[in-house]
């Protein structure tokens, strides 16, 4: 039975993956700690063979007040836990990084390759570049090390954009149909692919993803499919969006491209066992 422990008790990814896990039976142990306060540093890591580290800020902020709470909670924090993990004897360090680290999408096609150099232009993704430099030279030969730089998660009960389209898709005649591509990962394929890196005991960097490319539009149409409607997509509005993309970070998260080359996402295991058609209803239904 492999012992895991979970940073961040209430997290979308982590309350996710213990439910994905207990349908392994009697193959996994999950623990969960809270790092709001202190207490963690009392805590007992010697019992663990992995860490999950998911506590952080998650939202993006432009808040300059917020900067130093992003650096504290994101880069510091992250660093902290991670050597009380190597000083306990926990094996392996799992450390959810984010796409962002290269910055934000594209009014243009935007694939990151493995020759991308992260170039974070927000406190958010600062700080995430931040913590991984931070954690990576602490690992050896008994101490490994796992990034995960996972595009949009989406799923039953997630936050963020796709409630948004989601909403807009059940409620609206039309919408904007604007050519964009964007890497996405439903949280059942994130789940399945974090059981893989722990139980092949994985070190590195890795870029997990869906096998297929979204068009925001055509997903929002997809969406309204499974509600038994129908949506018209229109060209009309791609003028103003256009302009708006560069000054309304919003709608750049929307309708921008922001893309990683499909080899960079294979894994020597099959991971991505929910399609965006079968993903989409999942979360709808």
């Amino acid at each position: 039975m492999r012992k895991i422990l979970i940073t961040g008790s209430n997290s979308y990814i982590g309350t996710s993956l213990v439910a994905w896990l207990e349908t392994f039976m009697g193959k996994y142990q999950v623990d969960t700690v809270s790092l709001r306060d202190e207490a963690w540093r009392g805590q007992d890591f010697s019992a663990y063979e992995t860490v999950l580290h998911l506590a952080g800020i998650a939202h993006v902020s432009a808040d300059p007040r917020m900067e130093e709470m992003y650096y504290k909670v994101n880069r510091d924090l992250t660093v902290n836990v991670a050597r009380k993990a190597k000083a306990e004897g926990v094996k392996q360090f799992v450390f959810m990084s984010s796409i962002i680290v290269y910055g934000d999408s594209s009014g243009h096609q935007r694939i990151i390759d493995k020759n991308t150099v992260p170039t974070p232009s927000n406190f958010y993704g600062k700080s995430k570049l931040q913590a991984e430099q931070g954690i990576q030279p602490l690992e050896d030969n008994s101490f490994k090390v796992v990034v995960l730089r996972p595009p949009m998660i989406y799923g039953k009960g997630s936050k963020g954009n796709y409630p948004k389209l989601a909403k807009a898709a059940r409620k609206l005649p039309i919408f904007p149909d604007i050519h964009n591509q964007r890497s996405l990962l439903h949280i059942d394929n994130l789940c399945e692919f974090i059981r893989l890196v722990i139980d092949n005991e994985e070190r590195g960097a890795f870029f997990p993803q869906n096998k297929e490319y979204v068009k925001t539009s055509e997903m929002v149409k997809m969406i309204a499919e499974v509600h038994g409607r129908r949506i018209r997509l229109t060209k009309a509005f791609n003028p103003i969006l256009k302009v708006m993309r560069s000054k309304v970070r919003m709608i750049n998260k929307l309708f921008g491209n922001l893309c990683y080359e499909m080899s960079m996402s294979e894994y020597k295991e099959h991971y991505a066992i929910r399609s965006l058609r079968d993903s989409i209803v999942l979360t709808e239904k």
